[in-house]
Protein backbone atom coordinates (compact mmCIF):
# COMPACT_ATOMS: atom_id res chain seq x y z
CA UNK A 1 0.00 0.00 0.00
CA UNK A 2 1.18 3.45 -0.94
CA UNK A 3 0.30 7.28 -0.42
CA UNK A 4 0.00 9.14 -3.27
CA UNK A 5 -0.65 12.66 -4.47
CA UNK A 6 -1.12 14.05 -7.56
CA UNK A 7 -2.07 17.59 -8.17
CA UNK A 8 -1.61 20.97 -9.90
CA UNK A 9 -1.01 24.41 -8.20
CA UNK A 10 -0.24 28.13 -9.14
CA UNK A 11 3.25 27.22 -9.91
CA UNK A 12 2.40 24.36 -12.83
CA UNK A 13 -1.08 25.69 -14.50
CA UNK A 14 -2.25 28.90 -15.15
CA UNK A 15 -5.65 30.40 -13.69
CA UNK A 16 -7.56 28.92 -16.66
CA UNK A 17 -6.72 25.69 -16.37
CA UNK A 18 -6.95 25.14 -12.08
CA UNK A 19 -10.83 26.76 -12.62
CA UNK A 20 -11.52 23.73 -14.86
CA UNK A 21 -9.81 21.56 -12.89
CA UNK A 22 -11.19 22.48 -9.24
CA UNK A 23 -13.84 20.67 -7.74
CA UNK A 24 -16.60 22.75 -6.29
CA UNK A 25 -17.36 21.91 -2.65
CA UNK A 26 -21.16 20.85 -2.95
CA UNK A 27 -19.91 18.29 -5.39
CA UNK A 28 -16.56 16.83 -3.45
CA UNK A 29 -18.34 13.69 -1.38
CA UNK A 30 -19.65 12.54 -4.70
CA UNK A 31 -16.84 12.24 -6.68
CA UNK A 32 -14.82 11.02 -3.41
CA UNK A 33 -16.58 7.81 -3.59
CA UNK A 34 -16.25 7.31 -7.26
CA UNK A 35 -12.75 8.04 -6.93
CA UNK A 36 -12.39 5.55 -4.68
CA UNK A 37 -14.15 2.65 -6.94
CA UNK A 38 -11.04 3.12 -9.13
CA UNK A 39 -8.46 0.22 -10.10
CA UNK A 40 -5.53 0.53 -7.19
CA UNK A 41 -7.22 3.24 -5.14
CA UNK A 42 -8.56 2.66 -1.90
CA UNK A 43 -8.94 5.74 0.06
CA UNK A 44 -8.93 9.84 -1.20
CA UNK A 45 -9.23 12.94 0.06
CA UNK A 46 -9.39 16.27 -2.25
CA UNK A 47 -8.10 19.36 -1.34
CA UNK A 48 -9.16 22.42 -3.85
CA UNK A 49 -8.79 25.94 -3.88
CA UNK A 50 -7.95 29.20 -5.30
CA UNK A 51 -4.27 28.09 -5.90
CA UNK A 52 -4.15 24.05 -5.95
CA UNK A 53 -6.06 21.39 -6.23
CA UNK A 54 -4.83 17.84 -5.33
CA UNK A 55 -5.62 14.28 -4.89
CA UNK A 56 -4.28 12.75 -1.40
CA UNK A 57 -4.51 8.82 -2.07
CA UNK A 58 -3.87 5.26 -0.06
CA UNK A 59 -3.39 2.22 -2.83
CA UNK A 60 -1.19 1.16 -5.26
CA UNK A 61 1.48 3.16 -7.00
CA UNK A 62 -0.05 2.56 -10.20
CA UNK A 63 -3.14 4.37 -8.70
CA UNK A 64 -1.44 7.89 -9.53
CA UNK A 65 -2.22 7.38 -13.04
CA UNK A 66 -5.75 5.90 -12.42
CA UNK A 67 -6.46 9.09 -10.79
CA UNK A 68 -5.48 12.05 -13.21
CA UNK A 69 -7.22 10.07 -15.92
CA UNK A 70 -10.14 9.75 -13.43
CA UNK A 71 -9.90 13.31 -12.69
CA UNK A 72 -9.53 14.04 -16.19
CA UNK A 73 -12.90 12.70 -17.31
CA UNK A 74 -14.43 13.87 -14.20
CA UNK A 75 -14.10 17.38 -14.95
CA UNK A 76 -14.56 16.78 -18.57
CA UNK A 77 -11.40 17.99 -19.61
CA UNK A 78 -11.26 17.48 -23.65
CA UNK A 79 -7.51 18.25 -24.14
CA UNK A 80 -4.70 17.27 -22.27
CA UNK A 81 -3.27 19.77 -20.63
CA UNK A 82 -4.17 18.49 -16.96
CA UNK A 83 -1.64 15.98 -17.12
CA UNK A 84 0.91 17.82 -18.40
CA UNK A 85 0.77 20.04 -15.40
CA UNK A 86 -0.19 17.44 -12.72
CA UNK A 87 2.51 16.36 -10.42
CA UNK A 88 2.89 12.87 -8.29
CA UNK A 89 4.59 12.15 -5.09
CA UNK A 90 4.77 9.16 -3.69
CA UNK A 91 5.08 8.23 -0.06
CA UNK A 92 7.84 9.95 1.94
CA UNK A 93 7.46 12.81 -0.70
CA UNK A 94 3.83 12.82 -0.23
CA UNK A 95 3.75 12.99 3.36
CA UNK A 96 6.28 16.16 3.16
CA UNK A 97 4.16 17.46 0.35
CA UNK A 98 1.14 17.43 2.54
CA UNK A 99 3.45 18.89 5.61
CA UNK A 100 4.79 21.49 3.65
CA UNK A 101 0.82 22.71 2.33
CA UNK A 102 -0.66 22.76 5.62
CA UNK A 103 2.53 24.77 6.81
CA UNK A 104 2.01 27.08 3.97
CA UNK A 105 5.61 26.31 2.50
CA UNK A 106 4.27 25.72 -0.84
CA UNK A 107 1.40 28.31 -0.79
CA UNK A 108 2.17 31.62 -3.31
CA UNK A 109 1.91 33.92 -0.14
CA UNK A 110 4.48 31.90 2.07
CA UNK A 111 3.83 31.43 5.37
CA UNK A 112 -0.23 31.92 4.62
CA UNK A 113 -2.62 30.46 7.33
CA UNK A 114 -5.73 29.97 5.11
CA UNK A 115 -4.80 26.75 3.66
CA UNK A 116 -4.75 24.71 6.92
CA UNK A 117 -8.22 25.66 7.07
CA UNK A 118 -8.89 24.34 3.69
CA UNK A 119 -7.30 21.13 4.51
CA UNK A 120 -9.11 20.45 7.61
CA UNK A 121 -12.17 21.23 5.64
CA UNK A 122 -11.23 18.78 3.03
CA UNK A 123 -10.50 15.97 5.65
CA UNK A 124 -13.66 16.73 7.29
CA UNK A 125 -15.41 16.10 3.77
CA UNK A 126 -13.44 12.63 3.12
CA UNK A 127 -14.37 11.51 6.54
CA UNK A 128 -18.16 12.23 5.86
CA UNK A 129 -17.51 10.65 2.63
CA UNK A 130 -16.42 7.75 4.53
CA UNK A 131 -13.25 7.89 1.81
CA UNK A 132 -10.40 8.30 4.43
CA UNK A 133 -8.24 4.73 5.39
CA UNK A 134 -6.01 4.81 8.95
CA UNK A 135 -3.48 5.76 7.07
CA UNK A 136 -4.63 8.75 5.47
CA UNK A 137 -6.65 10.05 8.16
CA UNK A 138 -3.29 9.79 10.53
CA UNK A 139 -1.60 11.70 7.65
CA UNK A 140 -3.92 14.63 7.83
CA UNK A 141 -3.94 14.41 11.58
CA UNK A 142 -0.21 14.53 11.57
CA UNK A 143 0.02 17.69 9.15
CA UNK A 144 -2.47 19.61 11.01
CA UNK A 145 0.24 19.26 14.45
CA UNK A 146 3.10 20.03 12.56
CA UNK A 147 1.59 23.54 11.21
CA UNK A 148 0.57 24.38 14.86
CA UNK A 149 4.07 23.41 15.62
CA UNK A 150 5.85 25.76 12.88
CA UNK A 151 3.98 28.67 13.33
CA UNK A 152 4.73 28.10 17.49
CA UNK A 153 8.64 27.70 17.23
CA UNK A 154 9.26 29.78 13.92
CA UNK A 155 8.42 32.93 12.52
CA UNK A 156 6.92 31.81 9.60
CA UNK A 157 3.42 32.93 10.72
CA UNK A 158 4.37 35.94 11.73
CA UNK A 159 2.06 39.30 10.33
CA UNK A 160 0.61 36.56 8.16
CA UNK A 161 -0.07 37.27 4.62
CA UNK A 162 -3.34 36.36 2.35
CA UNK A 163 -4.59 36.69 -1.20
CA UNK A 164 -7.32 39.56 0.88
CA UNK A 165 -4.23 41.06 2.09
CA UNK A 166 -2.42 40.90 -1.14
CA UNK A 167 -5.79 42.33 -2.79
CA UNK A 168 -6.22 45.01 -0.53
CA UNK A 169 -2.29 45.88 -0.96
CA UNK A 170 -3.03 46.32 -4.99
CA UNK A 171 -6.31 48.52 -5.11
CA UNK A 172 -4.47 51.12 -2.62
CA UNK A 173 -2.04 51.18 -6.01
CA UNK A 174 -4.90 52.56 -7.86
CA UNK A 175 -7.18 55.00 -5.93
CA UNK A 176 -5.68 57.93 -3.72
CA UNK A 177 -8.00 58.60 -0.14
CA UNK A 178 -9.52 54.49 -0.12
CA UNK A 179 -11.35 55.71 2.96
CA UNK A 180 -13.32 57.63 0.91
CA UNK A 181 -14.31 54.99 -1.58
CA UNK A 182 -17.25 52.55 -1.24
CA UNK A 183 -16.76 48.76 -1.48
CA UNK A 184 -18.65 45.77 -2.13
CA UNK A 185 -17.70 42.44 -1.28
CA UNK A 186 -19.56 39.64 -3.14
CA UNK A 187 -19.46 36.68 -0.80
CA UNK A 188 -19.08 35.72 2.61
CA UNK A 189 -16.56 33.38 3.39
CA UNK A 190 -13.76 33.51 5.02
CA UNK A 191 -11.38 35.31 2.15
CA UNK A 192 -14.37 38.62 1.46
CA UNK A 193 -14.44 38.99 5.52
CA UNK A 194 -10.73 39.13 6.08
CA UNK A 195 -10.97 41.60 3.01
CA UNK A 196 -13.34 43.43 4.99
CA UNK A 197 -11.42 43.48 7.93
CA UNK A 198 -8.05 45.22 6.08
CA UNK A 199 -10.38 47.64 4.25
CA UNK A 200 -11.43 48.36 8.00
CA UNK A 201 -7.76 48.51 9.15
CA UNK A 202 -7.24 51.26 6.50
CA UNK A 203 -10.08 53.64 6.87
CA UNK A 204 -12.50 52.32 4.59
CA UNK A 205 -15.87 53.14 6.43
CA UNK A 206 -18.76 52.07 3.25
CA UNK A 207 -18.82 48.21 2.90
CA UNK A 208 -21.84 46.59 0.95
CA UNK A 209 -21.79 42.78 1.67
CA UNK A 210 -23.54 40.58 -0.77
CA UNK A 211 -24.56 36.47 -0.56
CA UNK A 212 -26.52 34.48 -2.53
CA UNK A 213 -27.98 33.73 0.85
CA UNK A 214 -28.93 36.93 2.82
CA UNK A 215 -28.52 35.51 5.96
CA UNK A 216 -24.89 34.98 5.74
CA UNK A 217 -24.13 38.30 4.59
CA UNK A 218 -25.93 39.74 7.24
CA UNK A 219 -23.93 37.80 9.53
CA UNK A 220 -21.00 38.90 8.54
CA UNK A 221 -21.91 42.17 7.60
CA UNK A 222 -22.69 42.42 11.35
CA UNK A 223 -19.20 41.30 12.14
CA UNK A 224 -17.23 43.86 10.33
CA UNK A 225 -19.91 46.55 10.38
CA UNK A 226 -20.45 46.67 6.58
CA UNK A 227 -24.58 46.63 5.22
CA UNK A 228 -25.80 43.39 3.65
CA UNK A 229 -27.45 42.98 0.67
CA UNK A 230 -29.11 40.14 -1.77
CA UNK A 231 -27.30 38.98 -4.55
CA UNK A 232 -30.09 40.46 -6.93
CA UNK A 233 -28.91 43.46 -6.31
CA UNK A 234 -25.39 43.29 -7.67
CA UNK A 235 -26.04 44.61 -10.99
CA UNK A 236 -27.73 47.90 -9.18
CA UNK A 237 -24.62 47.87 -6.61
CA UNK A 238 -22.37 48.22 -9.48
CA UNK A 239 -23.73 51.71 -10.74
CA UNK A 240 -22.86 53.04 -6.81
CA UNK A 241 -19.19 51.07 -5.39
CA UNK A 242 -16.06 52.10 -6.66
CA UNK A 243 -14.15 48.85 -5.71
CA UNK A 244 -15.83 45.08 -5.94
CA UNK A 245 -13.95 42.20 -4.63
CA UNK A 246 -15.67 39.17 -5.36
CA UNK A 247 -14.89 35.66 -4.26
CA UNK A 248 -17.61 32.62 -4.41
CA UNK A 249 -17.82 29.04 -5.15
CA UNK A 250 -20.06 29.64 -7.90
CA UNK A 251 -19.17 27.23 -11.24
CA UNK A 252 -20.87 30.82 -13.99
CA UNK A 253 -19.57 34.10 -14.32
CA UNK A 254 -21.73 36.27 -11.94
CA UNK A 255 -20.38 39.27 -13.38
CA UNK A 256 -20.79 39.73 -17.07
CA UNK A 257 -19.40 42.27 -19.50
CA UNK A 258 -23.17 42.75 -20.92
CA UNK A 259 -23.64 43.81 -16.65
CA UNK A 260 -20.81 46.39 -16.42
CA UNK A 261 -21.63 48.41 -20.00
CA UNK A 262 -25.18 48.69 -18.26
CA UNK A 263 -24.05 49.88 -15.13
CA UNK A 264 -21.39 52.32 -16.60
CA UNK A 265 -24.13 53.99 -18.43
CA UNK A 266 -25.41 55.36 -14.73
CA UNK A 267 -21.63 55.81 -13.44
CA UNK A 268 -20.21 58.68 -15.70
CA UNK A 269 -17.07 56.55 -16.20
CA UNK A 270 -15.53 56.56 -12.79
CA UNK A 271 -13.25 54.18 -12.85
CA UNK A 272 -14.54 50.70 -11.09
CA UNK A 273 -11.78 48.34 -9.69
CA UNK A 274 -12.58 44.90 -9.43
CA UNK A 275 -10.35 41.83 -7.75
CA UNK A 276 -11.73 38.28 -9.05
CA UNK A 277 -10.51 36.00 -6.05
CA UNK A 278 -12.61 32.85 -7.30
CA UNK A 279 -11.82 29.70 -8.67
CA UNK A 280 -13.82 29.45 -11.04
CA UNK A 281 -13.41 32.85 -11.80
CA UNK A 282 -16.39 34.94 -10.88
CA UNK A 283 -16.07 37.90 -13.36
CA UNK A 284 -15.72 37.40 -17.41
CA UNK A 285 -12.41 38.18 -18.15
CA UNK A 286 -13.83 40.33 -20.80
CA UNK A 287 -14.80 43.18 -18.60
CA UNK A 288 -10.94 44.00 -18.26
CA UNK A 289 -11.24 45.38 -22.10
CA UNK A 290 -13.45 47.68 -21.24
CA UNK A 291 -12.69 51.99 -20.22
CA UNK A 292 -12.36 52.63 -17.00
CA UNK A 293 -12.21 49.42 -15.50
CA UNK A 294 -9.25 47.63 -13.94
CA UNK A 295 -9.90 44.21 -13.41
CA UNK A 296 -7.51 41.78 -11.75
CA UNK A 297 -7.37 37.90 -10.83
CA UNK A 298 -5.52 35.33 -8.82
CA UNK A 299 -2.37 35.26 -10.48
CA UNK A 300 -2.45 39.35 -11.00
CA UNK A 301 -1.83 39.14 -7.29
CA UNK A 302 2.13 37.31 -7.39
CA UNK A 303 3.93 40.73 -8.17
CA UNK A 304 2.63 42.17 -4.62
CA UNK A 305 2.99 38.91 -2.86
CA UNK A 306 6.82 38.70 -3.51
CA UNK A 307 7.48 41.98 -2.16
CA UNK A 308 6.81 40.90 1.18
CA UNK A 309 8.09 37.33 1.20
CA UNK A 310 12.22 37.90 1.86
CA UNK A 311 11.92 38.66 5.51
CA UNK A 312 9.93 34.88 5.98
CA UNK A 313 12.32 33.24 3.76
CA UNK A 314 15.19 32.33 7.09
CA UNK A 315 11.81 31.18 9.29
CA UNK A 316 10.55 28.89 6.04
CA UNK A 317 14.73 27.42 6.38
CA UNK A 318 13.58 26.33 10.19
CA UNK A 319 10.17 24.83 8.92
CA UNK A 320 11.45 23.15 6.01
CA UNK A 321 14.04 21.43 8.68
CA UNK A 322 11.32 20.74 10.94
CA UNK A 323 9.08 19.63 8.35
CA UNK A 324 12.03 16.67 7.33
CA UNK A 325 11.95 15.54 10.87
CA UNK A 326 7.77 14.90 11.22
CA UNK A 327 8.51 13.29 7.77
CA UNK A 328 10.99 10.84 8.97
CA UNK A 329 9.09 10.39 12.31
CA UNK A 330 5.51 9.68 10.11
CA UNK A 331 7.49 7.41 8.14
CA UNK A 332 9.07 5.47 11.39
CA UNK A 333 5.23 5.15 12.23
CA UNK A 334 4.00 3.98 9.35
CA UNK A 335 6.64 1.16 8.42
CA UNK A 336 5.98 -0.10 12.14
CA UNK A 337 1.80 -0.28 11.45
CA UNK A 338 2.56 -1.50 7.57
CA UNK A 339 5.25 -4.47 9.67
CA UNK A 340 2.25 -4.93 12.25
CA UNK A 341 -0.36 -5.55 9.26
CA UNK A 342 1.39 -7.47 7.78
CA UNK A 343 2.49 -10.10 10.53
CA UNK A 344 -1.24 -10.14 11.80
CA UNK A 345 -2.30 -11.18 8.17
CA UNK A 346 0.86 -14.40 7.98
CA UNK A 347 -0.37 -15.46 11.75
CA UNK A 348 -3.95 -15.21 10.61
CA UNK A 349 -3.38 -17.64 7.32
CA UNK A 350 -1.54 -19.62 10.01
CA UNK A 351 -4.02 -20.15 12.10
CA UNK A 352 -6.36 -20.72 9.61
CA UNK A 353 -4.31 -23.36 8.37
CA UNK A 354 -3.80 -25.21 11.75
CA UNK A 355 -7.49 -24.89 12.36
CA UNK A 356 -8.41 -27.13 9.34
CA UNK A 357 -5.57 -29.26 9.80
CA UNK A 358 -6.42 -29.90 13.52
CA UNK A 359 -10.17 -30.38 12.44
CA UNK A 360 -9.22 -33.24 9.83
CA UNK A 361 -6.85 -34.78 12.07
CA UNK A 362 -9.77 -35.05 15.29
CA UNK A 363 -12.09 -36.26 12.73
CA UNK A 364 -9.69 -39.16 11.42
CA UNK A 365 -9.12 -39.58 15.75
CA UNK A 366 -12.56 -40.11 16.24
CA UNK A 367 -12.89 -42.38 13.13
CA UNK A 368 -10.75 -44.93 14.87
CA UNK A 369 -7.30 -43.50 13.18
CA UNK A 370 -3.81 -44.68 14.66
CA UNK A 371 -2.30 -41.53 16.44
CA UNK A 372 0.69 -42.01 15.35
CA UNK A 373 -0.63 -42.13 11.62
CA UNK A 374 -2.68 -39.14 12.16
CA UNK A 375 0.37 -37.16 13.52
CA UNK A 376 2.54 -37.74 10.71
CA UNK A 377 -0.17 -36.64 8.28
CA UNK A 378 -1.19 -33.45 10.25
CA UNK A 379 2.61 -32.55 10.44
CA UNK A 380 3.17 -33.17 7.03
CA UNK A 381 -0.02 -31.81 5.51
CA UNK A 382 0.39 -28.73 7.96
CA UNK A 383 3.88 -27.98 6.52
CA UNK A 384 2.78 -28.31 2.78
CA UNK A 385 -0.20 -25.50 3.20
CA UNK A 386 2.32 -23.01 5.35
CA UNK A 387 4.89 -23.39 2.39
CA UNK A 388 2.80 -23.65 -0.71
CA UNK A 389 2.70 -19.64 -1.07
CA UNK A 390 5.87 -18.88 -0.45
CA UNK A 391 7.63 -21.43 -2.72
CA UNK A 392 5.00 -20.28 -5.30
CA UNK A 393 6.25 -16.37 -5.10
CA UNK A 394 9.88 -17.48 -4.76
CA UNK A 395 9.89 -19.79 -8.13
CA UNK A 396 8.02 -16.97 -9.87
CA UNK A 397 10.71 -14.38 -8.53
CA UNK A 398 13.38 -16.41 -9.71
CA UNK A 399 11.82 -16.75 -13.15
CA UNK A 400 11.50 -12.89 -13.47
CA UNK A 401 15.20 -12.12 -11.58
CA UNK A 402 13.33 -10.59 -8.67
CA UNK A 403 16.56 -11.23 -6.57
CA UNK A 404 14.98 -9.26 -3.26
CA UNK A 405 12.60 -11.78 -2.42
CA UNK A 406 14.93 -14.18 -2.83
CA UNK A 407 17.55 -12.60 -0.91
CA UNK A 408 15.19 -12.05 2.06
CA UNK A 409 14.02 -15.30 2.15
CA UNK A 410 17.00 -16.90 2.74
CA UNK A 411 17.70 -14.15 5.04
CA UNK A 412 14.60 -15.31 7.14
CA UNK A 413 15.93 -18.64 7.14
CA UNK A 414 19.51 -18.70 7.42
CA UNK A 415 21.37 -21.52 8.63
CA UNK A 416 21.23 -22.02 12.63
CA UNK A 417 19.34 -18.56 12.53
CA UNK A 418 16.30 -20.28 14.51
CA UNK A 419 16.74 -22.77 17.02
CA UNK A 420 13.88 -25.22 16.43
CA UNK A 421 15.23 -28.02 19.03
CA UNK A 422 13.53 -29.27 22.03
CA UNK A 423 16.19 -27.37 23.76
CA UNK A 424 15.32 -23.93 22.28
CA UNK A 425 14.87 -20.65 24.90
CA UNK A 426 11.24 -19.34 24.41
CA UNK A 427 12.73 -16.02 24.68
CA UNK A 428 13.87 -16.82 20.70
CA UNK A 429 9.86 -16.58 19.72
CA UNK A 430 9.67 -13.05 21.54
CA UNK A 431 10.30 -11.43 17.48
CA UNK A 432 7.35 -13.76 16.29
CA UNK A 433 4.98 -12.75 18.53
CA UNK A 434 5.64 -8.87 19.24
CA UNK A 435 3.19 -6.84 17.00
CA UNK A 436 4.84 -3.19 17.36
CA UNK A 437 1.92 -0.17 17.92
CA UNK A 438 1.60 2.96 16.27
CA UNK A 439 3.78 5.92 18.58
CA UNK A 440 0.73 8.15 20.26
CA UNK A 441 1.16 11.98 19.26
CA UNK A 442 2.21 13.85 22.64
CA UNK A 443 0.91 17.22 20.98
Amino acid sequence: MALLTVGLNHVTAPLALRERAAFPPEATAEALRALCTTDSIQAAAIVSTCNRTELYLSGSREGAMSAVDWWHRNRAMADQRLHDAVYHHYDADAVRHMFRVATGLDSMILGEPQILGQLKDAHRIARDAATLSPTLDRLFQRSFAVAKRIRSETELGANPVSVAYAAVRLVQRVFDELPRRRVLLVGAGETMELAARHLLSRGVTDLVVANRTLERASAMAARVGAQAADLNRLESLLTEVDILFVATHASQALVTTAMVKQAFRARRHRPLFICDLGVPRNVEASVGDLDDVYLYALDDLAQVVAEGQDRRRDAAMRAESLVADQVDEFMGWWRSAESSRAVGRLRAHGQRLQQAQLERALAQLRAGAAAEQVLTQLAHGLTNKLLHQPTVAMRSAAANGERDLLDLVERIYAADALDMSDDADPSDYDAIDATPHPQTDQD
